[in-house]
């Protein structure tokens, strides 16, 4: 058994994450995404998808990108329907 590195929990099914040659030892993906998720940059919620990367900043979002002046990111394709009703 091997102890959470973020509850402390001593867990059988315990698992190792590596990242960026670090090694870390979680008993739940909770802990895990505590630990490692980055935080977007406008809004301080924990990024879980791919988010958006501006500027060397992580947002959850575009719409947070945008409203830290990264005028050039989309939640969408403007060539999906509501891209072209919305005119990007």
């Amino acid at each position: 058994m091997a102890k959470c590195e973020v509850c402390g929990n001593e867990y059988y099914l315990s698992f190792e994450v590596i990242t960026a040659g670090n090694r870390h030892v979680f008993d739940s993906f909770e802990c895990a995404i505590h630990k490692l998720a980055p935080v977007c940059a406008h809004c301080g919620c924990k990024v879980l998808g791919h988010g958006v990367e501006a500027n060397g900043t992580f947002y959850c979002c575009a719409h947070c990108a945008r409203m830290s002046g990264a005028e050039d990111v989309a939640d969408h394709s403007v060539t999906s329907p509501r891209g072209l009703e919305s005119g990007g």
